[in-house]
Protein backbone atom coordinates (compact mmCIF):
# COMPACT_ATOMS: atom_id res chain seq x y z
CA UNK A 1 0.00 0.00 0.00
CA UNK A 2 1.42 3.52 -1.25
CA UNK A 3 2.38 5.77 1.52
CA UNK A 4 0.50 8.87 1.97
CA UNK A 5 1.72 12.17 1.55
CA UNK A 6 3.52 14.05 4.48
CA UNK A 7 1.86 17.04 3.90
CA UNK A 8 -1.68 15.51 3.86
CA UNK A 9 -0.74 13.54 6.62
CA UNK A 10 -0.42 16.71 8.86
CA UNK A 11 -2.90 18.64 6.83
CA UNK A 12 -0.65 21.46 5.86
CA UNK A 13 0.44 22.83 2.18
CA UNK A 14 3.54 22.13 1.25
CA UNK A 15 4.54 26.06 1.61
CA UNK A 16 3.92 25.47 5.35
CA UNK A 17 6.42 26.74 7.83
CA UNK A 18 8.36 25.29 10.59
CA UNK A 19 6.37 26.88 13.15
CA UNK A 20 3.19 26.00 11.21
CA UNK A 21 4.83 22.55 10.43
CA UNK A 22 5.35 21.78 14.65
CA UNK A 23 1.87 23.03 15.30
CA UNK A 24 -0.07 21.04 13.11
CA UNK A 25 1.94 17.55 14.58
CA UNK A 26 1.30 19.22 17.92
CA UNK A 27 -2.86 19.06 16.77
CA UNK A 28 -2.72 15.69 15.21
CA UNK A 29 -0.83 13.85 18.26
CA UNK A 30 -3.39 15.00 20.98
CA UNK A 31 -5.84 13.82 18.28
CA UNK A 32 -4.74 10.38 17.80
CA UNK A 33 -2.48 9.59 20.52
CA UNK A 34 -3.67 5.69 21.78
CA UNK A 35 -4.59 6.65 25.25
CA UNK A 36 -7.01 8.99 23.83
CA UNK A 37 -8.50 6.12 21.02
CA UNK A 38 -8.79 3.03 22.46
CA UNK A 39 -11.93 2.14 20.24
CA UNK A 40 -10.23 2.87 17.59
CA UNK A 41 -7.59 0.47 16.29
CA UNK A 42 -5.58 1.95 14.14
CA UNK A 43 -4.84 5.02 16.07
CA UNK A 44 -1.25 3.80 16.91
CA UNK A 45 -0.88 3.85 13.49
CA UNK A 46 -2.07 6.71 12.92
CA UNK A 47 -0.10 8.37 15.35
CA UNK A 48 3.25 6.78 14.13
CA UNK A 49 2.41 8.26 11.31
CA UNK A 50 2.30 11.67 12.17
CA UNK A 51 5.44 11.36 13.74
CA UNK A 52 7.10 9.84 10.56
CA UNK A 53 5.77 12.64 8.92
CA UNK A 54 6.96 15.18 11.26
CA UNK A 55 10.09 14.09 11.43
CA UNK A 56 11.21 14.49 7.92
CA UNK A 57 9.72 17.92 7.35
CA UNK A 58 10.76 19.18 10.35
CA UNK A 59 14.56 18.95 9.15
CA UNK A 60 14.94 21.59 6.40
CA UNK A 61 17.87 18.89 4.38
CA UNK A 62 14.72 16.40 4.79
CA UNK A 63 12.17 17.96 3.67
CA UNK A 64 14.16 19.29 0.37
CA UNK A 65 15.10 16.03 -0.68
CA UNK A 66 11.05 15.33 0.34
CA UNK A 67 10.15 18.05 -1.71
CA UNK A 68 12.00 16.56 -4.80
CA UNK A 69 11.99 13.22 -4.75
CA UNK A 70 8.94 12.14 -2.68
CA UNK A 71 9.23 9.06 -0.34
CA UNK A 72 11.87 7.61 -3.04
CA UNK A 73 13.77 10.09 -1.47
CA UNK A 74 14.48 7.95 2.16
CA UNK A 75 14.25 4.82 0.21
CA UNK A 76 17.74 2.51 -1.48
CA UNK A 77 19.55 4.16 -4.07
CA UNK A 78 17.68 7.74 -3.98
CA UNK A 79 19.82 8.95 -0.77
CA UNK A 80 20.85 12.25 -3.02
CA UNK A 81 23.03 12.87 -0.74
CA UNK A 82 24.74 9.74 -0.16
CA UNK A 83 21.84 7.79 1.81
CA UNK A 84 23.34 3.72 1.95
CA UNK A 85 20.81 0.61 0.55
CA UNK A 86 18.33 0.68 3.54
CA UNK A 87 19.00 3.83 5.19
CA UNK A 88 17.56 7.21 5.04
CA UNK A 89 18.20 10.38 3.83
CA UNK A 90 22.16 11.74 4.52
CA UNK A 91 23.13 8.04 5.94
CA UNK A 92 21.29 7.87 9.12
CA UNK A 93 17.85 5.59 10.45
CA UNK A 94 14.84 6.39 7.91
CA UNK A 95 11.70 7.76 8.94
CA UNK A 96 9.78 5.53 11.46
CA UNK A 97 12.89 3.96 12.78
CA UNK A 98 15.37 5.54 15.57
CA UNK A 99 14.31 9.54 15.09
CA UNK A 100 10.69 8.72 15.56
CA UNK A 101 11.44 9.48 19.57
CA UNK A 102 13.38 12.58 18.69
CA UNK A 103 10.63 13.71 16.40
CA UNK A 104 8.00 13.29 19.58
CA UNK A 105 10.02 14.70 22.22
CA UNK A 106 10.70 17.97 20.63
CA UNK A 107 7.20 18.77 20.87
CA UNK A 108 6.92 16.89 24.18
CA UNK A 109 7.28 19.97 26.43
CA UNK A 110 4.69 21.51 24.25
CA UNK A 111 2.03 18.91 24.92
CA UNK A 112 2.53 18.08 28.47
CA UNK A 113 4.85 21.25 29.90
CA UNK A 114 2.13 22.90 32.06
CA UNK A 115 1.61 19.59 33.57
CA UNK A 116 4.92 18.56 34.29
CA UNK A 117 6.39 22.32 35.18
CA UNK A 118 7.19 23.37 31.94
CA UNK A 119 10.71 24.31 30.91
CA UNK A 120 12.16 27.46 32.24
CA UNK A 121 15.05 29.24 31.20
CA UNK A 122 18.08 29.10 28.79
CA UNK A 123 18.66 25.36 28.96
CA UNK A 124 15.43 24.33 30.41
CA UNK A 125 16.28 25.71 34.19
CA UNK A 126 13.63 27.23 35.62
CA UNK A 127 13.75 30.03 37.41
CA UNK A 128 13.83 30.67 41.33
CA UNK A 129 10.92 29.64 42.66
CA UNK A 130 8.09 32.53 42.98
CA UNK A 131 6.72 33.27 46.12
CA UNK A 132 3.03 32.31 47.07
CA UNK A 133 0.02 34.19 46.50
CA UNK A 134 -1.37 35.50 49.87
CA UNK A 135 -5.48 36.17 50.64
CA UNK A 136 -6.24 39.01 53.62
CA UNK A 137 -10.37 38.95 54.76
CA UNK A 138 -10.92 42.73 55.55
CA UNK A 139 -14.21 43.32 57.13
CA UNK A 140 -14.99 47.37 56.59
CA UNK A 141 -18.65 49.15 57.76
CA UNK A 142 -20.94 50.50 55.31
CA UNK A 143 -19.97 54.09 56.30
CA UNK A 144 -16.30 52.77 55.46
CA UNK A 145 -17.22 51.30 52.00
CA UNK A 146 -19.49 54.71 51.00
CA UNK A 147 -16.73 57.05 51.41
CA UNK A 148 -13.17 54.78 51.22
CA UNK A 149 -10.38 54.50 53.60
CA UNK A 150 -7.05 54.08 54.29
CA UNK A 151 -6.26 51.39 56.53
CA UNK A 152 -3.11 49.91 57.72
CA UNK A 153 -2.88 45.95 57.99
CA UNK A 154 -0.88 43.40 59.40
CA UNK A 155 -0.73 40.57 56.88
CA UNK A 156 1.94 37.37 58.11
CA UNK A 157 4.12 36.49 55.38
CA UNK A 158 7.61 35.65 54.25
CA UNK A 159 9.84 38.37 53.57
CA UNK A 160 13.71 38.10 51.83
CA UNK A 161 16.20 36.72 54.81
CA UNK A 162 18.52 39.88 55.29
CA UNK A 163 21.41 37.68 56.62
CA UNK A 164 22.18 36.28 53.37
CA UNK A 165 20.22 38.72 51.05
CA UNK A 166 17.33 36.04 49.92
CA UNK A 167 20.46 33.71 48.45
CA UNK A 168 20.02 30.74 50.83
CA UNK A 169 23.40 30.78 51.02
CA UNK A 170 25.16 31.56 54.35
CA UNK A 171 27.11 35.23 54.10
CA UNK A 172 25.28 35.99 50.33
CA UNK A 173 27.29 33.05 48.50
CA UNK A 174 26.85 32.10 44.90
CA UNK A 175 24.68 29.32 44.95
CA UNK A 176 26.41 26.24 42.79
CA UNK A 177 25.22 24.24 39.56
CA UNK A 178 23.58 21.45 40.03
CA UNK A 179 25.56 18.22 39.66
CA UNK A 180 22.84 15.62 38.84
CA UNK A 181 21.17 17.90 36.04
CA UNK A 182 24.25 19.98 35.62
CA UNK A 183 21.90 23.62 35.88
CA UNK A 184 19.22 22.33 33.36
CA UNK A 185 16.29 21.67 36.83
CA UNK A 186 15.39 18.47 35.02
CA UNK A 187 16.11 15.16 34.35
CA UNK A 188 15.17 12.87 31.24
CA UNK A 189 14.57 9.16 30.92
CA UNK A 190 13.81 7.34 27.92
CA UNK A 191 10.72 5.28 27.85
CA UNK A 192 9.82 3.58 24.53
CA UNK A 193 9.57 6.28 22.23
CA UNK A 194 8.64 8.76 24.91
CA UNK A 195 10.86 11.02 26.34
CA UNK A 196 9.66 11.77 30.10
CA UNK A 197 11.07 14.91 31.76
CA UNK A 198 10.71 15.29 35.31
CA UNK A 199 11.82 18.30 38.15
CA UNK A 200 15.51 17.09 39.31
CA UNK A 201 15.19 15.69 42.73
CA UNK A 202 18.97 17.17 43.69
CA UNK A 203 18.28 20.77 42.96
CA UNK A 204 14.19 20.86 42.93
CA UNK A 205 14.03 22.14 39.29
CA UNK A 206 16.58 25.49 40.18
CA UNK A 207 19.70 24.15 38.68
CA UNK A 208 21.79 25.11 41.38
CA UNK A 209 22.56 23.35 44.88
CA UNK A 210 23.98 25.55 47.89
CA UNK A 211 26.89 24.61 49.77
CA UNK A 212 26.43 26.12 52.84
CA UNK A 213 22.83 27.00 53.97
CA UNK A 214 22.17 30.03 55.70
CA UNK A 215 21.64 29.17 59.09
CA UNK A 216 19.23 32.23 59.66
CA UNK A 217 16.92 30.75 56.92
CA UNK A 218 17.87 27.00 56.36
CA UNK A 219 18.64 28.19 53.07
CA UNK A 220 15.38 29.29 51.96
CA UNK A 221 16.29 32.49 51.24
CA UNK A 222 13.23 33.69 53.20
CA UNK A 223 12.01 33.65 57.01
CA UNK A 224 8.73 34.29 58.26
CA UNK A 225 7.41 37.71 59.53
CA UNK A 226 4.58 40.10 60.12
CA UNK A 227 4.31 42.88 57.89
CA UNK A 228 2.37 46.21 58.26
CA UNK A 229 0.53 47.72 54.93
CA UNK A 230 -1.02 50.45 54.51
CA UNK A 231 -4.12 49.45 51.75
CA UNK A 232 -6.64 52.25 50.22
CA UNK A 233 -9.89 50.79 49.90
CA UNK A 234 -11.81 53.06 47.16
CA UNK A 235 -15.67 54.33 47.30
CA UNK A 236 -17.86 52.14 46.54
CA UNK A 237 -16.61 48.77 47.69
CA UNK A 238 -18.77 46.05 48.23
CA UNK A 239 -18.88 42.52 49.77
CA UNK A 240 -16.86 40.03 47.33
CA UNK A 241 -14.95 43.31 46.10
CA UNK A 242 -10.70 41.66 45.53
CA UNK A 243 -8.12 44.16 45.64
CA UNK A 244 -4.52 42.48 44.57
CA UNK A 245 -1.24 44.54 45.76
CA UNK A 246 1.46 42.94 43.35
CA UNK A 247 4.54 41.45 44.93
CA UNK A 248 2.95 41.84 48.52
CA UNK A 249 2.75 38.50 48.71
CA UNK A 250 5.38 35.91 50.26
CA UNK A 251 9.06 36.35 49.13
CA UNK A 252 10.29 33.50 46.70
CA UNK A 253 12.67 30.75 47.57
CA UNK A 254 16.45 31.89 46.71
CA UNK A 255 15.60 35.28 45.53
CA UNK A 256 12.69 34.58 43.55
CA UNK A 257 9.71 36.57 42.45
CA UNK A 258 7.67 37.39 45.51
CA UNK A 259 3.57 36.67 44.92
CA UNK A 260 0.86 38.81 45.23
CA UNK A 261 -1.58 40.04 48.17
CA UNK A 262 -5.17 39.52 47.42
CA UNK A 263 -7.33 41.46 49.98
CA UNK A 264 -11.07 40.08 49.59
CA UNK A 265 -13.45 43.03 50.82
CA UNK A 266 -16.67 42.24 53.31
CA UNK A 267 -19.13 44.96 54.16
CA UNK A 268 -20.54 44.52 57.90
CA UNK A 269 -24.45 44.49 57.34
CA UNK A 270 -26.21 48.12 58.75
CA UNK A 271 -28.58 48.73 61.58
CA UNK A 272 -30.44 51.23 59.43
CA UNK A 273 -29.54 50.73 55.10
CA UNK A 274 -29.65 47.47 53.67
CA UNK A 275 -28.06 47.90 50.26
CA UNK A 276 -28.35 46.44 46.63
CA UNK A 277 -25.38 47.25 44.31
CA UNK A 278 -25.32 51.56 44.34
CA UNK A 279 -28.75 51.37 46.06
CA UNK A 280 -29.64 52.05 49.20
CA UNK A 281 -33.21 50.75 50.76
CA UNK A 282 -34.25 52.24 54.29
CA UNK A 283 -37.78 50.72 55.86
CA UNK A 284 -38.92 53.73 57.77
CA UNK A 285 -42.30 53.08 60.37
CA UNK A 286 -45.32 55.40 60.33
CA UNK A 287 -47.94 56.13 62.34
CA UNK A 288 -51.37 54.72 60.78
CA UNK A 289 -52.95 58.21 61.40
CA UNK A 290 -49.74 59.66 59.33
CA UNK A 291 -50.14 57.45 56.68
CA UNK A 292 -53.84 58.33 56.87
CA UNK A 293 -53.37 61.81 56.72
CA UNK A 294 -50.17 62.33 55.01
CA UNK A 295 -47.25 64.60 56.36
CA UNK A 296 -43.49 64.82 56.51
CA UNK A 297 -40.89 62.39 57.93
CA UNK A 298 -37.45 63.19 58.39
CA UNK A 299 -35.08 60.55 57.34
CA UNK A 300 -30.76 59.52 58.04
CA UNK A 301 -28.78 59.49 54.76
CA UNK A 302 -25.09 57.35 54.12
CA UNK A 303 -23.59 60.76 54.41
CA UNK A 304 -24.49 61.33 58.08
CA UNK A 305 -27.17 64.06 56.77
CA UNK A 306 -30.83 64.49 56.65
CA UNK A 307 -33.89 64.40 54.05
CA UNK A 308 -37.69 65.28 54.56
CA UNK A 309 -39.32 63.10 52.41
CA UNK A 310 -43.37 63.91 52.10
CA UNK A 311 -45.82 61.40 52.72
CA UNK A 312 -48.86 61.03 50.81
CA UNK A 313 -52.16 60.83 51.65
CA UNK A 314 -53.73 57.52 52.13
CA UNK A 315 -50.03 55.65 51.89
CA UNK A 316 -50.05 51.86 52.47
CA UNK A 317 -47.19 49.80 54.18
CA UNK A 318 -44.91 48.69 51.46
CA UNK A 319 -45.06 52.10 49.55
CA UNK A 320 -41.55 52.94 48.18
CA UNK A 321 -40.25 56.72 47.41
CA UNK A 322 -37.06 57.88 45.89
CA UNK A 323 -33.94 59.99 46.58
CA UNK A 324 -32.40 60.26 43.52
CA UNK A 325 -28.09 60.42 43.95
CA UNK A 326 -28.98 59.37 47.81
CA UNK A 327 -27.42 55.96 47.63
CA UNK A 328 -23.77 54.25 47.31
CA UNK A 329 -20.63 55.78 44.82
CA UNK A 330 -19.91 53.19 42.00
CA UNK A 331 -16.63 51.60 42.30
CA UNK A 332 -14.99 52.79 39.30
CA UNK A 333 -16.58 56.12 39.42
CA UNK A 334 -19.82 57.70 37.82
CA UNK A 335 -22.75 58.72 40.04
CA UNK A 336 -24.49 57.68 42.88
CA UNK A 337 -27.14 55.11 42.76
CA UNK A 338 -30.51 55.82 44.81
CA UNK A 339 -32.08 55.86 48.15
CA UNK A 340 -35.87 53.99 48.36
CA UNK A 341 -37.74 55.05 51.55
CA UNK A 342 -40.26 51.86 52.27
CA UNK A 343 -43.26 53.14 54.71
CA UNK A 344 -44.48 50.50 57.04
CA UNK A 345 -47.33 51.71 58.37
CA UNK A 346 -47.49 51.07 62.44
CA UNK A 347 -50.68 49.67 64.32
CA UNK A 348 -50.72 51.11 67.90
CA UNK A 349 -50.32 48.90 70.60
CA UNK A 350 -51.34 49.69 74.45
CA UNK A 351 -54.44 51.59 73.65
CA UNK A 352 -55.74 53.97 76.55
CA UNK A 353 -60.21 53.35 76.82
CA UNK A 354 -60.52 57.13 75.23
CA UNK A 355 -58.44 56.13 72.73
CA UNK A 356 -60.36 52.41 71.89
CA UNK A 357 -63.40 54.54 72.16
CA UNK A 358 -62.32 56.88 69.29
CA UNK A 359 -61.05 54.39 67.20
CA UNK A 360 -64.11 52.39 67.47
CA UNK A 361 -66.03 55.53 66.06
CA UNK A 362 -63.77 55.88 63.91
CA UNK A 363 -63.98 52.50 62.63
CA UNK A 364 -68.05 52.75 62.31
CA UNK A 365 -67.58 56.08 60.26
CA UNK A 366 -64.83 54.68 57.61
CA UNK A 367 -66.32 51.51 56.23
CA UNK A 368 -66.46 53.77 52.85
CA UNK A 369 -62.77 54.69 53.45
CA UNK A 370 -61.41 51.08 53.14
CA UNK A 371 -62.03 50.12 49.24
CA UNK A 372 -59.24 47.40 49.60
CA UNK A 373 -60.96 46.14 52.37
CA UNK A 374 -64.56 46.13 50.60
CA UNK A 375 -62.84 44.27 47.86
CA UNK A 376 -61.78 41.55 49.60
CA UNK A 377 -64.95 40.66 51.64
CA UNK A 378 -66.63 41.42 48.21
CA UNK A 379 -64.76 38.14 46.55
CA UNK A 380 -65.36 36.29 49.42
CA UNK A 381 -68.53 36.01 49.30
CA UNK A 382 -68.75 35.49 46.10
CA UNK A 383 -66.69 32.48 46.52
CA UNK A 384 -69.12 31.40 49.19
CA UNK A 385 -71.43 31.94 47.34
CA UNK A 386 -70.36 29.89 44.20
CA UNK A 387 -69.21 27.09 46.40
CA UNK A 388 -73.00 26.73 48.08
CA UNK A 389 -74.15 26.56 44.40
Amino acid sequence: MAKRDYYDVLGISKGASADEIKKAYRKKAKELHPDRNKDNPNSEKQFKEAGEAYDVLKDPEKKAAYDRFGHAAFEGGMGGGGGRPGGGFGGGPGPGQGDFASAFSDVFDDLFGDFMGGRGGAGGRQRAARGSDLRYNLRVSLEEAFTGLQKTINVPTSIACDACKGSGAEGGAEPTTCPTCSGMGKVRAQQGFFTVERTCPTCSGLGQTIKNPCTTCQGQGRVQKDRALSVNIPAGVETGTRIRLAGEGEAGMRGGPAGDLYIFIEVSKHEIFEREETNLFCRVPVSMSKAALGGDIEVPTIDGGRSRVKIPEGSQSGRQMRLRGKGMPALRGGSRGDMFIELAVETPVNLTSRQKELLREFDTLSEENNPETKSFFKSVKSFWDGMKG
